[in-house]
Order: structure tokens, then C-alpha cells, then sequence
């Protein structure tokens, strides 16, 4: 009588499609307060991304911020500014002006970078571009990521995701970050999510 084998109840190796704490990090462009006001939904844009940096923190998800031109466009608006140590300022619409950000990042073996900021069809989209150029992995927080005009929001969606940028949402980041429930830190993702989104 053969006797059933023993379960292999090892995980299945996670896919490479997903991001995680350790390969990704956070990556919040130019939300300065003469532009950001511009865009329409700007105070549930700010949200979302506050959100994102909230997760990071919580789960240890490397981040920057970038300024461009603050002489002109002003500073990151104060709700997200406080959250970074130091942002750098650039003149580029690509954020690969800061190149020094990009190359720590890979030095940690950090090859995914979630973008979220304005505008989406300027400068992250040339960010977007600049980073799968150099190998990294880019995403999109769509609800994170805005412009003035909708229909240069939804033309650089589609031109990115064309050209191998991953489209996701903010709550779909937060929980991809977290990866599983039962921890501190899912408590803590799980309470980000339920906020109430302002009006």
C-alpha cells in the first residue's frame, strides 16, 4: 500500500511582474504648489500620493521627491515636502537630471521605480522614458499622476503603457508593497486605505 507524499506547502516563487519593498522605490515628481492647483482633483491627487509616501515609510520603501524649476513654480507643497529629507531641484523635465538618486538606487539592487507626481504627459512621462532607457522597471500610480488637460493625461497613459511602462492605482501599490496581512505593517497599509478621500 503506497503511502500518500507528504505536501509541499514551499510558496510558489513570486513573479517578477510585482513590485516589493526591497526592488522598488517611491518616486514623487515636481507636486509644487504654482502647478499642482492647476490640475484638476489636485486635493485627492496630494491625498493619494501622501498615501504613497505613508506606505513607503511604513514599509521601508526607498523614495525621492524632485522641484522643477522652484525658483518659478514654487516649492513641494508643504503636506508632501516634510516627508523627504531633501529634495533636488532640476531644469530638465526628466527627473534623469538627478542622476545621482537613480544610480544609489540601482547600487541597492533597486530596479522598479513607482512614479507618481505631475505632469504625466512632461516630465514623468520623459522620467519614464529616461528610466526603462536604463533598464529600470517603471510604474504608473494612475491616480497618483496628473495634468492639466485630460486629454494629455490620458494620451501619456497610453504612450507610456505602450511602451512598457505597468499601470496600477495607489491602493494596488500599497498592498503589492505590504505582500502579505497578519503584520504591523499590514495594520498600517490597511488603515491608509481606508482613509476618507477628500472631497
Amino acid at each position: 500500500m503506497n503511502t500518500p507524499a507528504s505536501p509541499d506547502n514551499t510558496p510558489l516563487p513570486r513573479s517578477p511582474e510585482l513590485m516589493s519593498a526591497d526592488d522598488t522605490a517611491l518616486l514623487v515628481v515636481d507636486v509644487q504648489g504654482k502647478l499642482v492647483t492647476l490640475i484638476p482633483g489636485h486635493k485627492r491627487l496630494v491625498w493619494n500620493i501622501r498615501r504613497l509616501i505613508d506606505g513607503a515609510d511604513a514599509l521601508g520603501v526607498a523614495k525621492g521627491a524632485t522641484e522643477q524649476y522652484p525658483q518659478g513654480l514654487g516649492p513641494t507643497v508643504p503636506e508632501l515636502a516634510g516627508k523627504f529629507t531633501s529634495i533636488p531641484a532640476k531644469t530638465a523635465f526628466s527627473c534623469g537630471e538627478c542622476g545621482g538618486l537613480f544610480r544609489g538606487w540601482s547600487e541597492r539592487g533597486i530596479r522598479k521605480v513607482l512614479l507618481a507626481g505631475i505632469e504625466a504627459h512632461v516630465c514623468v512621462q520623459q522620467t519614464a522614458f529616461d528610466l526603462m532607457m536604463h533598464g529600470f522597471r517603471v510604474y504608473l500610480a494612475v491616480d497618483a499622476l496628473g495634468s492639466r488637460a485630460d486629454v494629455d493625461y490620458q494620451t501619456a497613459l497610453r504612450r507610456m503603457d505602450s511602451a512598457g511602462a505597468t499601470l496600477t492605482t495607489v491602493e494596488s501599490a500599497l498592498f503589492e508593497w505590504c505582500g502579505r496581512s497578519g503584520t504591523p505593517q499590514f495594520k498600517q497599509i490597511s488603515a491608509l486605505v481606508k482613509e476618507t478621500a477628500p472631497e
